[in-house]
């Protein structure tokens, strides 16, 4: 249309101004496009105790018992080995005051006594080697005896041997006496003495047999008499080494009960520590469970908690199985603790202010009842130290950095609902390879 006059009309002030701002802001938005941007997601935690012995916990009662008297109030600072509580037995076995004096007083007796057993079993053992040499001794007489029976038999023998010859002529000079008195050449006296002096022969030769079979049934006895030597004084052995067995029986029973009886006293006397409660570390005393005087309370029942003096702080954070992959120990996390103020920029984490510096030292492998994963992070070097005044269960954010990326990458990766890349260092590559390499090496199976 060619009018000049929309040539020579100037546009107002303003929409140049504005076609410079909206000309501005599109530079700007492309330049921010491609300007780096740190991947992360966020988690809450909570703050506890790096180390388990030093996170809040409760003392329980070791034993059943009625509370006698407290000697602390809640908010007390404690020292390890404090007494907190005093308890009163209520079990009737253990009501006897004197009950550790009785039990030693018994296993003083018992004691006494598997020594006397002892003692016996001593006494029976010189017995039984008395009863050796009694038998050994008890042999050789016996045998002595024999070789004397013997050569006894054998002086009998020769007594008969000389006797049957000392017959023979009493009985032939009584025939050549006869037959001479027959002839009349001798008179009657001398006939009727060898009739005597040869009956004298015959009664000496009778006396001489039973002499010698009274002997040989000797040697036979003293022969019997060396082979029950052997059963009989086996028999008293026997009967001596039984006593002397039953004897150590009994010792080894009395000492079984001592050592049992010694059980029980070092148990009562354990037990009489047990009703005294204690701290077991130093620390703040921040509730008492079982309040008043006279409740009785059950073995093994929390009766206080307290919080410890000294702790290294950590937080335990709450991953969901989504983002699990991409946590790794190693990994560096930002926290924004509860009651400390902050400005944290997802992006651009060296423009954050407030928020303190952590790193992932373990994750559970097991999944919680909420079908979340448990993960530790503690402090590091870098950055601001945490607060001291952090108390174990305050609240935390965390938030994990993940990989550098464009702006225009992640703005991409939000409107497709992309999880963040899956970033790996090479400390946390390293520190996967070891957590997965074996402990041992694997062994051939030799069929």
């Amino acid at each position: 249309m060619n009018l000049t006059a929309l040539e020579s009309v100037d546009l107002p002030t303003g929409q140049g101004m504005f076609r410079r701002w909206i000309l501005a802001a599109i530079i700007f938005f492309f330049v921010v496009l491609f300007l780096p941007w740190t991947q992360n997601f966020r988690a809450k935690g909570t703050v506890t105790a790096f180390d388990p012995a030093n996170r809040p916990q409760t003392i329980h009662a070791t034993i059943p018992g009625r509370v006698e008297e407290w000697f602390v109030f809640e908010g007390d600072t404690i020292s390890a080995g404090d007494t907190i509580a005093r308890l009163s037995e209520i079990k009737p076995e253990y009501l006897d005051p004197n009950l550790v004096d009785r039990t030693a007083t018994t296993r003083e007796a018992k004691s006494n006594s598997a020594e006397g057993y002892l003692a016996k079993a001593a006494a029976l053992s010189d017995q039984i080697n008395s009863l050796r040499q009694e038998q050994a001794l008890k042999l050789k007489q016996s045998i002595n005896k024999l070789s004397q029976s013997r050569l006894y038999v054998v002086t009998l023998e020769a007594e008969l041997a000389q006797q049957e010859v000392e017959v023979s002529i009493a009985e032939y000079q009584l025939r050549r006496a006869d037959s001479l008195y027959q002839s009349g050449l001798k008179p009657l006296t001398d006939l009727e003495a060898k009739r005597l002096k040869q009956q004298e022969a015959l009664a000496k030769l009778t006396t001489i047999n039973n002499k010698l079979d009274q002997a040989r049934t000797e040697v036979t006895q003293t022969e019997l008499a060396i082979q029950s030597v052997g059963p009989e004084y086996a028999n008293k052995l026997a009967k001596a080494e039984s006593d002397r067995q039953s004897a150590l029986t009994e010792y080894y029973n009395g000492v079984g009960e001592v050592a049992k009886l010694e059980n029980q006293e070092a148990n009562y006397r354990i037990r009489r520590g047990y009703n005294f409660i204690v701290a077991p570390q130093d620390g703040i005393l921040a509730r008492i469970l079982t309040p008043g005087l006279g409740e009785t309370i059950k073995e093994g029942e929390p009766i206080a908690s307290i919080l410890p003096a000294r702790f290294e702080a950590a937080v335990e954070m709450y991953v969901d199985p989504f983002n699990l992959p991409l946590v790794a120990p190693g990994r560096t996390v930002r926290f924004l603790f509860d009651g400390w103020p902050a400005v944290f920029f997802s992006g651009w984490p060296g423009l954050s202010y407030g928020t303190f510096v952590g790193e992932v030292v373990a994750i559970d492998n097991i999944i919680d009842a909420k079908g979340r994963y448990r993960v530790l992070v503690k402090p590091t070097s870098e950055g601001r130290p945490w607060p001291e005044a952090l108390r174990p269960g305050s609240g935390a954010e965390g938030v994990v950095l993940l990989a550098n990326v464009p702006v225009w990458y992640e703005l991409w990766r939000q409107l497709n609902a992309f999880p963040p890349d899956y970033y790996q260092t090479q400390q946390e590559r390293k520190a996967e390879e070891e957590s997965v390499k074996l402990k041992a090496p694997v062994k051939d199976i030799i069929k």
